[in-house]
């Protein structure tokens, strides 16, 4: 019994040293807690992706992206469903190239859609329900989780999204980032 008490207070006493070691996050990113308790995470003194609009993106420039997309999925040999929304998520342009998957047409629109309405790539979100955060489906029926969908950022502004569907997530997101990369 001694034998176990004796540990007992020696795992106490490593955890309460361990607690006081360790590092509170910096208090230039995180603001006080609110009188209600401590918030999840910590309270950003900044609001994450606080990107403003711009002018949407026109249908030539819609065009110029998914070409490229379509240049690097064929050089690939992959087929893919392609879409170009506005900031709002509307759709702008869409492609799908011959053989692509039907289910990813929705897929593609909803990925550029999350991407320009949530001003962030849907792999955050993928991120978000691979750690275990399942509210992120409550958020927005049509959200995507997955990878394949970036927003397009002119001189600081979004100005719409792109979404690709048809491969495995990684696959979308890599020539997805082909037409998203053309914006500057």
């Amino acid at each position: 019994m001694r034998l176990f008490f004796l540990i007992l207070c020696t795992v106490f006493a490593l955890s309460v040293s361990a607690k006081a070691q360790q590092t509170p996050p910096s208090a230039a990113a995180i603001a006080p807690a609110p009188a209600g308790g401590p918030p999840a995470g910590g309270t950003p003194l900044k609001i994450p992706f606080d990107i403003p609009y711009g002018t949407p993106i026109t249908l030539d420039h819609a065009k110029q992206l998914i070409s490229a997309v379509q240049d690097e999925a064929t050089k690939r040999g992959w087929k893919f469903n392609i879409s170009v929304v506005d900031p709002n998520g509307d759709l702008i342009a869409f492609v799908r190239m011959d053989g692509a998957m039907l289910p990813s047409i929705m897929v593609s629109q909803n990925k550029a859609r999350t991407a320009a309405r949530w001003r962030r790539e849907t792999r955050v979100f993928y991120n978000l329900y691979e750690a275990g955060h399942s509210y992120v489906g409550t958020l927005d029926p049509q959200l995507a989780a997955s990878p394949g969908g970036y927003p397009l950022i002119e001189d600081g502004k979004i100005i719409g999204a792109i979404g690709c569907s048809g491969g495995t997530g990684d696959q979308d997101a890599l020539v997805c980032k082909v037409g998203a990369d053309l914006v500057k």
